[in-house]
This record gives C-alpha cells, sequence and structure tokens, in this order.
C-alpha cells in the first residue's frame, strides 16, 4: 500500500541509468522500464547516465532513483556522492552497498553472523588447482567478487579447467572465487521494506542462470511463487536476516540455493535488482498484487 498519493511530493527524480559497469546495458534496459513507469504514475522524472553527465548536475534534483548495475552504481560510489549532496536515494546506503557487491566480504559477515553460505577457496595467482578440488570437490564455481549479472562466472568440472577460469574471471576483479557447488533448487526471494515478497524458482536449460538466460533467453523458467507456502513461511525469517546483517535497507533480491532437504545456502544479495521484462522482482510483486509502476512508485517512497 502506498504511503502517499501526490506524486509532486517526490519533486524532481533523476533515475540514474547506465554507467561506465560492465552491466551498463542491462541498466539502461532497467532504467528505461522505471522511467517510464514513474512517468506513468505523474512523477516529474528524468533519465540521468553518470557516464554521459557529470554528478554534480544532480544538485538540481530533489531525489534519486538508483538503477545503475554493477561498479560505481551498486558499490557504494555513487551512494556516497548523493549522500554527499545531501539527495536522498532508493536502496542500501554506502556500507551496505559495497558489502554486497562483495561476494567474498558478504560471505565473511553472513559467516559470522550465522547465515549458511556454500564454501569457498579464494584463487590468487600460483594456486593449487588439484588443492582447491580437494577442498571443495567438483564441480566448482569460479567468480569475480565484484560483478553481478552472472558476469565472468564459469561452472568447473575438471580441475585443468580451473586456471582457465581463474584468469576469464580475473579479468573483470582482482579478487576471484571459486565456490562450492550446491545441488539443488535456485531460488530466489526479493525484499521490499520489511517484507518479503513471493519466491521464484528458477529452471534453464544453460548449464546455470548465466548472463543470456537471465536477460535475453526465453527458454528460461519462472515458478512464482517457487515454493509450497510452509517452505516459504519458513525461510522468509532467513532471507530477512540475510538482507539485514549486511545493513541493506529499501530493495533488494537474495539469491540462494535449497539443498535436496531442503536447506538453504545464500549466494549473493544484489543491492540493485534487475527491472527489466526479464527482472525477478517486478515479477514477484505482480504474483504479490504490485503492479509495475506501483512497486517503482513504493521503491520510491523508501526515500521520503
Amino acid at each position: 500500500m502506498s504511503k502517499i498519493d501526490n506524486p509532486a511530493d517526490f519533486g524532481k527524480v533523476a533515475v540514474l541509468l547506465g554507467g561506465r559497469s560492465a552491466e551498463r546495458e542491462v541498466s539502461l534496459m532497467s532504467g528505461g522500464a522505471v522511467l517510464a513507469g514513474l512517468r506513468n504514475r505523474g512523477v516529474d522524472a528524468v533519465a540521468f547516465d553518470p557516464a554521459e553527465r557529470e554528478l554534480p548536475e544532480l544538485r538540481g534534483y530533489d531525489r534519486a532513483f538508483i538503477i545503475l548495475h554493477g561498479r560505481y552504481g551498486e558499490d557504494g560510489t555513487i551512494q556516497g556522492a548523493l549522500e554527499l549532496m545531501g539527495i536522498p536515494y532508493t536502496g542500501s546506503g554506502v556500507l551496505a552497498s559495497a558489502l554486497a557487491m562483495d561476494k567474498w566480504r558478504t560471505k565473511l559477515v553472513w559467516q559470522a553472523t550465522g547465515v549458511p553460505t556454500p564454501r569457498y577457496v579464494l584463487l590468487e595467482e600460483g594456486f593449487d588447482p588439484v588443492a582447491v578440488v580437494a577442498e571443495l570437490g567438483l564441480p566448482i564455481f569460479v567468480k569475480p567478487a565484484s560483478e553481478g549479472s552472472s558476469i565472468g562466472i564459469a561452472k568447473v568440472t575438471r580441475a585443468e579447467q580451473l586456471l582457465d577460469a581463474w584468469r576469464a574471471a580475473a579479468q573483470y576483479d582482482s579478487l576471484v572465487l571459486a565456490e562450492q557447488f550446491v545441488e539443488g533448487r535456485e531460488v530466489q526471494f526479493p525484499v521490499l521494506g520489511d517484507r518479503v515478497l513471493p519466491s521464484i524458482r528458477i529452471e534453464t536449460p544453460c548449464e546455470f542462470y548465466d548472463y543470456q538466460a537471465k536477460y535475453f533467453r526465453d527458454d528460461t523458467r519462472y515458478y512464482c511463487p517457487g515454493l509450497e507456502p510452509e517452505e516459504e513461511g519458513r525461510l522468509r525469517e532467513s532471507v530477512l536476516r540475510a538482507f539485514r546483517v549486511l545493513g541493506c535497507r529499501g530493495w533488494a533480491r537474495v539469491d540462494l540455493i535449497l539443498d535436496s532437504q531442503g536447506k538453504p545456502y545464500f549466494l549473493e544479495m544484489n543491492t540493485i535488482p534487475g527491472m527489466t521484462s526479464h527482472s525477478l522482482v517486478p515479477m514477484a510483486a505482480k504474483a504479490a498484487g504490485i503492479e509495475f509502476d506501483e512497486l517503482v512508485w513504493q521503491i520510491l517512497e523508501t526515500t521520503l
């Protein structure tokens, strides 16, 4: 339920989209959808691409809807600039954004606070592939620590593939994780304010839920709600805990795997999830009775 009725209460809103990260293309798609949704509700919303305009130009705006995916938008950078200018913005603050963008440090916080997450090894130059396989087993996921949209991720099924996978991931980040593979159902839970939206279970013909499966393929299958009500209810508090211990606020999406026993393994926290036609937050919101225009309105309300 909306807190306000008058779009003029938001003032002039900058929809921050595009940016300079490897996820620029997706951000432009998400941002276009958010911009249209806000304008449909009468909000004075304007597209603002930090890759093409100087940040001091934001001083003419009353608040910002951040839909920049990846570096410089999801990692606390733009949040810090907006804090300095005194401009309210959607989503998590500087620290939570920086933490959640870093898969390694997210794991450290989750491990310290009892949130279950798959085991991992940090891959550094000169690592021993045989030792990594002995530690984690096979298959193994190799991931850049600070990229989203599955960019740079590879699924490794043989020890001799590890070095090439590390090299590919290291193009995006100096920190690279090798992560234990957990067999099970891939489930994602969006969070809106203090509310956990219905889960989405994903099935893809791809080897895993990669960049193409997320944004461009039409044969990825989504089930929403993705779980039986009892199981969903049981997980809701764990999802909120994973969200809160990182200091997140406003909205986000939690990605996890449920093993054959139903135990959750939390993979990552997305503090600025996609809002494209293939995206999961709008899908879950719709299942909860929240249409897209109302969803972006409610996210913007968190800045008031």
